[in-house]
């Protein structure tokens, strides 16, 4: 029985089919929550798309992805030499992010690289400029002041940068037993201090007691008996026969004349 299509009929019919379907599932692209594609229609900047289902026409159109997570830059020990000109090496961990996916693709051309170049020149100025003791005592504000340097720098390429943290600060050998002694130091100096304003209160002290019992004889012979209890009360041995206080004063009169 006769076919009521011929084979090369078919085949006629069935290649382009086949190339339009072969150019339709090329052109599709599909973009996840965190994706987005920057397409250049030609050559020049056409839009973003995504996320989803998006078409591409092949020869005509080029589409670059861009992931929008943010991402974790690990920047390698620099050397930094403080405003004080103590040596030190500094390491720091950096997250950012891509914010306009245009920028980031047309402005620069390679915003990875370019951030972590950027991260570490930027580290070594920032820390340069403060004291050890100001590495060491104030990590919030290094961290701060260095996020909002490279935030500003890399606001032209699309890219936040949300957060800088200081890893280490290492010091040689040298500079740890320095620190060491003077901290050593500082703690001597604090005891001693703490020990002269003891005694300056104790001196008050007494010098107010006296004025009181001064002004008080009765209060003198309640403390010279107080006194006697202590000696009594330590040397069981010992018997006192305890006198009055205005004998001494009488005989100290007499010992004038």
């Amino acid at each position: 029985m006769p076919l009521p299509f011929d084979i090369p009929f078919l085949s006629s019919i069935a290649l382009p089919i086949l190339i339009v379907l072969v150019l339709v599932l090329y052109s599709i692209r599909i973009l996840r929550e965190y994706e987005r594609g920057v397409i250049f229609m030609l050559g020049r900047f056409w839009k973003v798309k995504g996320p989803g289902l998006i078409i591409v026409i092949p020869a005509v159109q080029q589409m670059v992805r861009v992931d929008l997570r943010t991402r974790v830059l690990d920047v390698p020990p620099q050397d930094v030499i403080s405003r004080d000109n103590v040596s030190v090496q500094v390491n720091a961990v950096v997250y950012y992010r891509v914010m306009d996916p245009e920028k980031s693709i047309i402005q620069v051309q390679d915003y990875d690289a370019a951030t972590s170049e950027l991260a570490q020149t930027t580290l070594r100025s920032v820390v340069g400029q403060h004291e050890l003791d100001e590495m060491l005592a104030e990590r919030a504000k290094l961290n701060t002041d260095i996020q909002r340097s490279l935030d500003e720098q890399t606001d032209a390429w699309g890219i936040k940068v949300s957060n800088v943290e200081l890893k280490h600060i290492d010091l040689n050998e040298t500079m740890v037993r320095a620190i060491a002694k003077q901290a050593e130091a500082e703690r001597m100096r604090r005891a001693k201090i703490i020990d002269a304003e003891g005694e300056q209160q104790a001196a008050e002290k007494l010098v107010q007691a006296g004025d009181i019992l001064s002004r008080r004889p009765e209060a003198m012979q309640l403390r010279y008996l107080g006194a006697l209890q202590n000696v009594v009360g330590e040397r069981s041995s010992i018997i006192l026969f305890p006198v009055p206080i205005n004998l001494f004063e009488g005989l100290k009169g007499t010992a004038t004349r």
